[in-house]
C-alpha cells in the first residue's frame, strides 16, 4: 500500500475545496446527540435482546480455548459485561487471551449495521499541515446499495459542507456543495480527482466503522510476519465521550512497509469494532486521527440520500 492511497484508518473525503468562498456555520440538525450521549447512543440494541452475561469469570477467559474465548468474548460484549467491568479488570482480560481472539472477534461482526447513522471528529495531516480544528461530521450511510450523506457541522472545520454519493447512480462521482454564504453552489466532482483529495486522503467509499476495521484484519499477516503478534500496551480510555479499550500497535520498521509506525486502536465495548484510531509516522508526529461519538442503527428512505430534501443546502 502506498501511504497516500491505501489507509489502514479512517477518513471522509470531501470533494471541493475553494479558498474564496466563505463559510457561515450551517443549520444544526434536528437530532444531534450530544457527546455525552457517545456510550449509549453506541448500541441501541444492547439492553432491548442482550443475552446473559458468560458463565466464566473474566479472570478465567483466558484459560479457555481460542473459539471458546472468541465466543465469550461476543457474549460479553453484548450482554453488557465489559462496559460494567473496571479499566484494571479490562486491561487485565485482554492481557491475557490469545492474540488472535481480538482479530476473530472482530472478523466474526458484525463491523455495522445494515444503515446507520453516525457523528464523528476527524483530523487529518494534508500535504504535511496538521489542522488546528477538527471537522465535526454527521453521516448518514445505506451499505447496499452504497448511498452516503454527510454534513459538517457547525462546531468543526468546514462548516456547513454536504456531500451525497449513490453508487447506484453515479459511482464514480460525488455531489456537494462547500456551504457558507456563497455555499448554495453545487456540483458534480469525480471521486478520485485532484479535488475529492483536496481534505483528505480517502474515498468517500472508505467511510464507516468497517473500513478501519477491513484494514485492521488486512494489515494483520504483515504484523505477525514482522513478529508483532500483541499489542504493545493496552489502556481504557475516554476519547469524546466514549470510554474504549486502546491497543497500541507499533511496527519495527514502519512506513512505507507499513500504514503507519505506531497506531492506536480503541476498541468498542459493546460491538465488534474500533471507535477510535490515531495514526503516527515514523518520526512520532500524528497524521491522522478520528474518533466515531455516536452510532445509531436508522433505517433511511430515498429522500435521506436525494439532494432535493428540503433539510438539506443543495
Amino acid at each position: 500500500m502506498t501511504h497516500a492511497r491505501h489507509r489502514s484508518s479512517l477518513a471522509i473525503a470531501l470533494f471541493l475545496a475553494c479558498s474564496c468562498l466563505p463559510e457561515a456555520l450551517a443549520q444544526t440538525p434536528d437530532a444531534v446527540l450530544p457527546t455525552s450521549a457517545a456510550t449509549a447512543a453506541a448500541s441501541p440494541e444492547a439492553g432491548a435482546h442482550a443475552p446473559s452475561p458468560p458463565a466464566e469469570p473474566a479472570s478465567e477467559a483466558g484459560k479457555l480455548t481460542l473459539d471458546q474465548q472468541v465466543r465469550w468474548l461476543s457474549r460479553a460484549a453484548r450482554s453488557g459485561m465489559l462496559a460494567q467491568m473496571q479499566d484494571a479488570e479490562l486491561v487485565s482480560l485482554f492481557e491475557s487471551l490469545d492474540p488472535l481472539t481480538l482479530p476473530r472477534y472482530l472478523k466474526q461482526g458484525p463491523n455495522g449495521y445494515p444503515s446507520y447513522e453516525f457523528t464523528l471528529v476527524r483530523r487529518e495531516r494534508i500535504r504535511g499541515v496538521w489542522p488546528d480544528k477538527p471537522d465535526h461530521m454527521l453521516v448518514r450511510l445505506l451499505r447496499d446499495p452504497l448511498r452516503i450523506y454527510a454534513k459538517w457541522l457547525p462546531e468543526g472545520a468546514h462548516a456547513g459542507q454536504e456531500l451525497i454519493y449513490d453508487d447506484s447512480k453515479r459511482p464514480d462521482h460525488v455531489y456537494g456543495h462547500l456551504g457558507g454564504l456563497l455555499g448554495v453552489l453545487p456540483l458534480w466532482a469525480s471521486l478520485n480527482g485532484p479535488l475529492a483529495r483536496a481534505q483528505s486522503n480517502h474515498s468517500v467509499r472508505d467511510l464507516g466503522v468497517e473500513y478501519i476495521t477491513r484494514q485492521f484484519l488486512a494489515e494483520g499477516q504483515k504484523f505477525a510476519d514482522a513478529g508483532v503478534t500483541r499489542a504493545s500496551r493496552i489502556e481504557v480510555k475516554m476519547i469524546e465521550g466514549a470510554r474504549v479499550v486502546a491497543f497500541t500497535y507499533v511496527t519495527p520498521t514502519g512506513q512505507p512497509e507499513f500504514y503507519a509506525k505506531k497506531e492506536i486502536l480503541g476498541l468498542d465495548l459493546r460491538r465488534p469494532y474500533f471507535r477510535s484510531v490515531e495514526s503516527f509516522d515514523n518520526d512520532g508526529n500524528i497524521f491522522e486521527s478520528i474518533v466515531f461519538q455516536t452510532i445509531q442503527r436508522k433505517t433511511f428512505d430515498d429522500l435521506t440520500f436525494d439532494p432535493h430534501n428540503p433539510a438539506y443546502r443543495f
